[in-house]
Parts: C-alpha cells; sequence; structure tokens
C-alpha cells in the first residue's frame, strides 16, 4: 500500500524549527513527505543555524530534495502531487498571505495549488502578533473551507502578550483528522 503524500513547508520563525523538525520526524514514519520551503529559509542563516543545514536536514529526514522556488511548488496543483499539506511555522506574514490570496513564494504557491484539489492544509502557527495585526487574518483562515489548526495558544503571556505558538507534538493527530475533514479540539490551548 501506498504511503499519504504529504507536503512539509516550513516559513521564517526560526526559533520554532527545532519544534517543527520534532514533528516532521514523526510524520516520516507514517507519510512519504516532500519539503517546501519559504524563500527566507533558503538563504537566511540565523543563531538557529544555517540555510544549508536545514535544507540538508529536510532531504535526509524525507528522502526528497526540497522545493525552494515558485516553479517548482506550482505543479502541486495540476499534478495533484499532495493528499495534504503541513504549513509549520506558518508565520504572521504567510497567514496574512493566505488571508488576502498572496502568492508570492514556493509556501504560498504550494498552498493555492494544494487547494485547488480541495484536499486539507494543516497550518501549525508561530507568530508573535497574532493576537495583533494577525488576529484577523487567522479568523479569516479559521472560518475558510480546507484549512485545519494544529491547536495553539499565547507561549509566553507575560513578555510577549500578543504571540501565538502551535502546540508542534498535535502536528501528526491534527494531519490525520483533517485528512477525515476534521478539526483537533481544542484549538485554542491554555497558556
Amino acid at each position: 500500500m501506498n504511503k499519504i503524500r504529504l507536503g512539509f513547508a516550513m516559513c521564517g520563525s526560526f526559533c520554532t524549527h527545532s519544534a517543527a523538525l520534532d514533528a516532521l520526524r514523526e510524520l516520516v514514519d507514517y507519510y512519504d513527505v516532500t519539503p517546501i520551503v519559504s524563500d527566507i529559509c533558503t538563504w537566511a542563516d540565523t543563531r538557529f543555524g544555517t540555510s544549508k543545514a536545514l535544507l540538508e536536514e529536510l532531504e535526509a529526514l524525507t528522502g526528497h530534495a526540497p522545493i525552494t522556488d515558485i516553479v517548482a511548488a506550482e505543479p502541486i496543483g495540476p499534478k495533484a502531487l499532495l493528499d495534504v499539506l503541513v504549513v509549520a511555522p506558518c508565520t504572521g506574514n504567510t497567514a496574512a498571505k493566505l488571508a488576502a490570496g498572496i502568492t508570492d513564494g514556493p509556501v504560498t504557491m504550494a498552498v493555492k495549488a494544494h487547494l485547488r484539489n480541495g484536499r486539507p492544509v494543516v497550518l501549525a502557527l508561530a507568530s508573535n502578533d497574532g493576537l495583533a495585526a494577525g488576529a484577523k487574518n487567522i479568523g479569516e483562515l479559521l472560518v475558510r473551507r480546507g484549512y485545519y489548526f494544529v491547536p495553539f495558544g499565547q507561549d509566553d503571556p507575560q513578555k510577549k502578550p500578543t504571540s501565538l505558538i502551535a502546540d508542534f507534538s498535535k502536528t501528526a493527530e491534527t494531519v490525520a483528522l483533517a485528512l477525515r475533514g476534521e478539526q483537533l479540539q481544542p484549538v485554542l490551548l491554555r497558556a
């Protein structure tokens, strides 16, 4: 039996890459995973690691070279390459683009192309302004068909009161339910 085909798209929020990669390590046991990275992940070296190391780790974990540009992401739709697409971490910037229908990079193109097939997109939020400027975008995506959320909450209510982060350990469970058209509950976690 063939494994379900899962896209795993990573955006900036470099401080959450470790947790996202832990979620990916669990997913590769059950799914045939195609990695996708945002533009910034292809070139930005940060205190959390280098872009080269990230791309190499994604390929080592999945057995596939990451999709790194719009041209390579576009066939996801017409060729129906994926059964489910995870965006982890999904930054506030990416959530805003998805809410506004902006397709300007490999991750947003992957989501747009994938949604045309009526298949689920799972978002694992990591946004410092999720309860500020980004709240309207999250609200917009919460009510759209096809989007499912890894349960999320405030990560540091005292020092960063508007910051939201997904519980990345719940990614696999969220994916399994999204494939059945169900949202893992509760969506909102207590701090």
